[in-house]
């Protein structure tokens, strides 16, 4: 059984509230978990001691058994220093796909092509 330390949402519609959850990887979001470690409230200040809650020494335990916190976990767990986490890196994330190269190929050929005839009456 994968475990996941994990958060489920709670709270009304537009005003999320999270709980901080040990969890087997196959159950959903909101669904069943093995035990309720801590707390996340998105709508207090960053800088806000209960903005983040949670029992340290279960979550010390949980990690020695082999839980894996997912991403936003572990960026929480990192401040404390639990767990090492660092921001992902993605470089080609802003590349285009070959479609729109292709489209971009065709744009700069046909903005040559345009050119050309009015570099030569220019030069006339």
């Amino acid at each position: 059984m994968a475990l996941k330390i994990r958060l489920t949402r709670g709270g009304a519609k537009k005003r999320p509230y999270y709980s901080i959850v040990i969890a087997d990887g196959r159950a959903p979001r909101d669904g069943r978990f093995i035990e309720k470690i801590g707390s996340f409230n998105p709508l207090l200040a960053k800088d806000d001691p209960k903005r983040v809650q949670y029992n340290e020494e279960r979550a010390k335990y949980w990690l020695s058994v082999g839980a894996q916190p997912t991403d936003r976990v572990a960026r929480f767990f990192s401040v404390n220093g639990l767990v090492k986490w660092q921001h992902g890196d993605n470089p080609k994330k802003g590349e285009p796909h070959a479609k729109a190269k292709e489209r971009a190929a065709e744009r700069a050929e046909r903005a040559a092509a345009a050119a050309a005839p009015a570099e030569e009456a220019a030069a006339e």
